[in-house]
């Protein structure tokens, strides 16, 4: 499900499909936001733009982006890159989108830029929670309000270390594929977004 970078499928020595958590997380932000279109969608980096975006349009919500700049050590004393918000989040609910949160390190700081900005609270929603070294603590201090991820990792360690923390269950996504597959139906269905 999401893979980070579709090219994974070529390592199988068998057929893959994959499937996508768009669907769920737009589902999520639907009955959970109030007023959800007056909300903006946040991309932490420009990798994940085309699938915030993707979920900011058919919600017909606004869009921003985190734009991070790496310079060379050379010119810079700084250890991490440097974050700028491209849009307006002043006074807004603000949605981070991204596939994954490991460390945890981007969407802390992505959070906190976005508080200096104005936004009035922050939600994470990432397919996958992976949280490894001290990415709980992290986030337990940030100004991440609520994050949610699926279950694709086991999340019941986290969620009993991470107030913040809730998860959607995919088990419904990949046993209608698995129905499928074993009645010989089409999934085309499951890849679609709307």
């Amino acid at each position: 499900m999401d893979l980070h970078d579709p090219q994974y499928q070529g390592f199988f020595d068998v057929p893959v499909d994959n499937l996508y958590g768009k669907p769920l997380l737009k589902k999520y932000i639907q009955q959970n936001i109030p007023n959800y279109r007056e909300a903006v969608i946040i991309s932490p980096d420009a990798g994940g733009a085309k699938r915030a975006t993707a979920v900011a349009d058919e919600l017909d919500m606004g869009f921003a982006l985190i734009h991070k700049e790496r310079r060379p050590t050379k010119y810079s004393e700084q250890r991490n890159a440097s974050m700028m918000l491209v849009g307006d989040v002043k006074d807004r609910t603000c949605i981070l989108i991204d596939d994954l949160v490991d460390t945890g390190n981007t969407i802390t700081r992505a959070a906190k830029l976005l508080k200096k900005e104005g936004a009035t609270s922050i939600t994470a929603l990432l397919t996958h929670g992976i949280f490894s070294g001290d990415a709980i603590a992290r986030i337990n201090a940030s100004a991440i309000d609520k994050i949610i991820v699926t279950n694709t990792v086991p999340q019941r360690e986290h969620r009993q270390m991470c107030p913040k923390l809730e998860y959607l269950d995919v088990s419904p996504v990949f046993a209608e594929a698995i129905r499928r597959v074993h009645h010989g139906e089409s999934i085309s269905v499951l890849f679609q977004h709307n």
